[in-house]
């Protein structure tokens, strides 16, 4: 199968796929996840039908954050892709791949991805949670699980510690700050870093509107 016969057939296995999901993790986050994988397979290679296959499923299972089954997500996920990359007709070999790929794509899963795929697929995903569309994932999510924007006598957490499960603000410094030192290819880390350069931005702008001192420039 080529890549653009069975991006249609991903498409299609999506849309076939509970009408509930949040925005965060629809096809539109599949799809930029897909095209970072690229970006990053044209520097560091890889096989683009099983980095393209797992892009649209990474996130098959998608709990809520804060819900006891989120450490299994991609777990999961991995297991529902089975049956789909099979009616795919990809072999044994490639649905393994694809299923590693996914299963250690997760930040909280703490499996260590062992294949470029895997490695790309990781990386691909992470920068969906840096740049602007990071800061825009990260307060969207806030509001899915109730959180406030920030603490508005200490939004830097200078006096208090972080809490990013009650501030969202809190998660740059708890999280995402961290991420670029995480990226498992060249390619992915310089892309993180670039990213980061707008998060940066980001967090000066609010703290001048607040009055504040950027705590995590």
């Amino acid at each position: 199968m080529d890549l653009p016969s069975l991006t249609q057939a991903l498409e299609a296995a999506f849309d076939r796929l509970p009408e509930d999901r949040d925005a965060g993790h629809g096809i539109h986050h599949a799809r930029r996840v897909r095209d970072n994988a690229m970006r990053i397979a044209d520097r560091e290679g890889g096989d683009r039908l099983v980095l393209v296959a797992a892009a649209y499923l990474h996130d098959l299972v998608s709990p809520p954050k804060n819900s006891p089954d989120r450490k299994r997500a991609s777990a999961m996920s991995a297991e529902a892709a089975e049956p789909v990359l099979r009616d795919l007709g990809f072999d044994e070999e490639k649905v393994a791949a694809v299923q590693h790929a996914i299963h250690a794509h997760s930040f909280s899963a703490g499996v260590e991805p062992t294949t470029v795929e895997a490695k790309i697929l990781q990386d691909a995903d992470r920068l969906e949670a840096l740049g602007a569309i990071g800061v825009a994932r990260t307060f969207y999510t806030a509001g899915l699980m109730g959180s406030d924007m920030f603490d508005a006598d200490d939004p830097f957490a200078v006096r208090r510690p972080l809490n990013d499960n009650q501030f969202a603000l809190d998660h740059f410094a708890a999280k995402l700050m961290k991420l670029p030192a995480t990226m498992q290819t060249n390619a992915g880390r310089d892309l993180a870093e670039e990213r980061l350069g707008v998060m940066h931005a980001f967090l000066g702008a609010i703290a001048e509107e607040l009055g504040v001192h950027p705590a995590w420039r």
